[in-house]
């Protein structure tokens, strides 16, 4: 529990320093921000990812003190490929041409690879060893700095490279305030061994390939939207799509930190196909939920915008958000529900098919469906990138002989969220605020909750009444 309350701080930080950011740089400095980052997402993915999904699968308190070769050839990996970077990156600035973003937030753009992978390297060993405290205090310590220097940082100077420049700060001062419980015993670079290196990187390669080519989608598309449209119009898009996906990533990465763990242990203790049973649980889970948290960001978009997008963005933001929402919750369901089936069998090649079917897709699309006056068609474009993508993942899992979820709990879902949509539309009417916005969470919750408990979609029903039944006991004897 402790873990979750850590992940729904870091997502409420995370939407306030995002939308100060906006709101203080403007669209046209945000679009700067916002290509920026995306090339470092996209050099983190590729250099330093591999590093937080074999903490991941691989790390453990028996493999700490049994092992100690893994953390330190993890450990090595970090600093080598930290150096390499800031090697090629010096004499990429020094020979390449000038571009239009400039040089100080290419540089910053790098940087951001290394201290974002050193970050999310170190939360997964806390996370791998279940220590939730830890992990709970370094991510409480980067939202707190975060919002004093990244949004101190956009208030004070207007600029996009004092942002970034905040935010990297923010992220190593957060591992900083954890160096002690990430102290391996025994495990010092020195340690590394390359047979342990290959093994770690053979199983990591396809997902981290797989993940560069999905992240290359959204950079693509705002460079492109740069290329057509401007910075200005860059911002607007990728704010919308900024929130949407940390709103899906929140929701998933919650679930799979507990969720992937609890199938990893399964398939260790109990053997494989214990494994897949609990898969095919995870995934109808994670459908469960990112299914009605899309319809209600759809459902409540009027009064979200009012309420919580700066005045220079609203009316684009929701426009794009709109049209990318069936994407990202097709990449939600590729991430925290399709992806486990390969991870757990450890049989991660085929995640690289479905992301370069994504590519592909994304590009013929955005070529061929007519420009208008805004990024409209190249929102369209991404949408039907991830959506190509989550068909083609589907289609590569029932290959491999899985375990699927029951067709009712899918079907349940559906119809649990029909009826929630289906409770909200009278109330579209109503004049968009905060008072309509928790009616409608309220009223919406209530009936997707009271279907789900009804249809005991996923056995949630048996998993609420044994969390309810001891504290409804616990009130029935203090009377």
């Amino acid at each position: 529990m402790k873990v979750l309350a850590a992940f729904l701080a870091n997502t409420i930080a995370n939407f306030l320093i995002g939308l100060l950011v906006a709101k203080f740089l403007g669209p046209e400095e945000y679009g700067r921000f916002a290509l920026a980052f995306a090339i470092g997402v996209v050099i983190q993915t590729g250099a330093f990812d591999w590093m937080r999904l074999s903490a991941t699968r691989f790390y453990s308190t028996r493999v700490r003190e049994a092992e100690p070769a893994i953390r330190a050839t993890l450990d090595f990996a970090y600093l080598a490929t930290t150096a390499a970077l800031i090697l090629c990156g010096g004499l990429f600035l020094f020979i390449a041409p000038p571009f239009a973003l400039g040089d100080i937030l290419i540089a910053l753009a790098l940087a951001t690879a290394a201290i974002n992978g050193l970050f999310d390297y170190s939360t997964a060993l806390l996370r791998a060893r279940f220590e939730d405290k830890s992990y709970s205090r370094v991510v409480l310590a980067k939202n707190i700095l975060a919002l004093a220097l990244t949004g101190g940082g956009a208030f004070l100077f207007h600029s996009a490279g004092m942002a970034i420049a905040g935010s990297l700060a923010s992220l190593f001062g957060a591992v900083l305030t954890a160096r002690a419980s990430l102290k391996d015993p025994g495990a010092s670079p020195r340690g590394a061994r390359m047979a342990t290196a290959r093994t770690l990187i053979a199983y990591s390669a396809p997902i981290v390939a797989a993940n560069m080519l999905y992240q290359s989608v959204p950079l693509a598309a705002r460079a492109l939207v740069t290329a057509y449209y401007g910075f200005a119009e860059t911002g607007q898009f990728s704010l919308a799509y900024d929130l949407g996906i940390r709103a899906i990533f929140a929701m998933g990465s919650a679930l799979d930190v507990l969720l992937f763990q609890i199938a990893v242990a399964a398939h260790e203790r109990h053997g494989a196909e214990k494994g897949k049973e609990q898969i095919a649980r995870n995934m109808t889970i994670v459908a469960a939920f990112l299914l009605p948290a899309c319809a209600g960001i759809w459902l409540t978009m009027p009064s979200i915008e009012a309420l919580i997008v700066p005045p220079q963005f609203r009316g684009p933001f929701g426009h794009y958000l709109d049209l990318l929402l069936p994407g990202l919750f097709a990449m939600g369901l590729i991430q925290f529900a399709v992806n486990p089936v390969f991870q757990i069998e450890k049989k991660t090649a085929p995640l690289i098919g479905a992301a370069f079917v994504a590519v592909v897709s994304g590009l013929v699309l955005a070529f061929l469906i007519p420009r208008g006056a805004d990024a409209s068609s190249l929102a369209l474009a991404q949408c039907g990138a991830y959506v190509a993508a989550l068909v083609t993942l589907v289609l590569f899992a029932a290959r491999t002989s899985p375990q699927w979820p029951r067709g009712r709990d899918l079907f349940g879902a559906l119809a649990a969220t029909g009826g929630m949509v289906a409770a909200l539309h009278p109330l579209a009417g109503l004049k968009p605020g905060i008072l309509t916005l928790l009616l409608q969470v309220g009223v919406g919750g209530f009936v997707y909750c009271g279907a789900v408990l009804a249809l005991d979609i996923a056995g949630l029903r048996g998993l609420a009444l044994s969390r309810i039944g001891p504290i409804l006991a616990r009130a029935r004897a203090a009377l």
